[in-house]
C-alpha cells in the first residue's frame, strides 16, 4: 500500500516562521517511518519562497532517510504542478493538477532542462483526477499514478462534495495505481483499498496524528 501525504503549512498553529519548521519536523517524521511520497503544495508561496522551501524540505528529506524506521523505503519528494521549481530544488517529480499541463509535456521539458544535472533520471508524475475520464488520460498521457478525490466528504466541511466508493472503483479499473484522497481516514481507509485503490494520500490524515501510528494501521 502506496502512502502519501500532501502537506499545508497553513493548517498548523503560530506564526509563518512556526509553521514552516513545523511543516519540516512532519516531513521527517513522515520520511522515518517509510511514507512513499510526500508532496509540497504550499500554493500561497511566491516562486522564490517556494523554491527555499522546497530546498529546505528535500535536505530534511534526505537526512531523515538515514534514520528511517523502514529501510527497504524511499520516499519520493514532489513539487505541486512547478515543474521549474522541482528541477531547480532537486525534486523526484511533480504532481500535476487535473487541468495541468499533460505528464509528457513534463517529461519533455524536464529532459531538456534537467538532463545535463541529473542525466538518466526520469520524473515522478502524478496527476490529479476527479473522474474515469480523467484517470483514462492520465494514462494515456505517461503518468506513473493518479490521484483521486473527494473519496469522502470532509468532516469539517459540512456539506463537502463526494465522489464515492464506487466511483472511486470505476476509477481504479484502468491500468495505472490510484491513490484515494478527500475525507480518507483510519476507519475507511480500508474500504478504499478494497475498492482498487493502490493506496491511501491525505493532509490531515498524516498532519494531524502520530505518523507511525498511521502507518502501524494502514499497513498492519
Amino acid at each position: 500500500m502506496l502512502l502519501y501525504y500532501i502537506t499545508d503549512r497553513t493548517q498548523f498553529a503560530g506564526d509563518e516562521d512556526l509553521r514552516r519548521r513545523r511543516l519540516m519536523s512532519k516531513v521527517a517524521e513522515a520520511v522515518r517511518w517509510g511514507v512513499d511520497l510526500i508532496q509540497l503544495r504550499e500554493k500561497d508561496l511566491s516562486t522564490r519562497e517556494l523554491e527555499t522551501l522546497a530546498h529546505a524540505c528535500l535536505q530534511v528529506v534526505r537526512d531523515s532517510s538515514l534514520r528511517t524506521e523502514n529501510r527497504e523505503r524511499r520516499t519520493v519528494f514532489l513539487i505541486n504542478s512547478r515543474v521549474d521549481v522541482a528541477i531547480a530544488c532537486g525534486a523526484d517529480g511533480v504532481h500535476l493538477r487535473s487541468n495541468d499541463i499533460s505528464p509528457r509535456d513534463v517529461q519533455r521539458i524536464w529532459t531538456r532542462a534537467a538532463g545535463a544535472l541529473a542525466p538518466g533520471k526520469a520524473p515522478l508524475i502524478g496527476v490529479s483526477c476527479h473522474t474515469r475520464a480523467q484517470v483514462d488520460q492520465a494514462a494515456s498521457n505517461g503518468a506513473e499514478f493518479a490521484v483521486f478525490a473527494p473519496v469522502f466528504g470532509k468532516k469539517h466541511v459540512p456539506e463537502s462534495p463526494s465522489a464515492g466508493i464506487e466511483a472511486l472503483r470505476e476509477a481504479c479499473r484502468q491500468n495505472l495505481r490510484v491513490l484515494a484522497l478527500g475525507g480518507v481516514t483510519l476507519e475507511n481507509a480500508r474500504s478504499c483499498i478494497a475498492a482498487g485503490a493502490a493506496g491511501i494520500a491525505g493532509i490531515r490524515l498524516f498532519q494531524d496524528a502520530d505518523i507511525a501510528q498511521v502507518v502501524r494501521t494502514l499497513r498492519g
